[in-house]
Formats: C-alpha cells, structure tokens, sequence
C-alpha cells in the first residue's frame, strides 16, 4: 500500500509540473518578463512550484 501512495504522490506531482510548464511556455514574452520569469528559467519555476504543492 505504502508504494502505491509514492506513486499517486509523484504522478500528481508530475501533473503539476506539466501544468505548470504549459502555462508558463503559453506566455507571450512581456507577461514573462511582467512576472520576472525568463524562458530558461520555466522548467525550474514550474518544478519548484509542483514540488511546492505536493
């Protein structure tokens, strides 16, 4: 049981993540650069944000 728990844990992370990123790669350049976030850095706020939430 406790392994299938790590796992619903790390698939929705995973989904956050996902979320996260296609959010952020959505933006135009101004509304990135309105909220501090350059494209090379999507990858690393949208992990820290699913990471954040699990």
């Amino acid at each position: 049981m406790l392994f299938w728990t790590f796992l619903l844990k790390r698939y929705r992370t995973w989904r956050s993540y996902r979320a996260t990123f296609a959010k952020l790669a959505s933006l135009d350049g101004r509304t990135l650069a309105d909220i501090n976030v350059a494209r090379s850095e999507i990858p690393l706020v949208a992990r820290r944000a699913a990471l954040a939430s699990s």
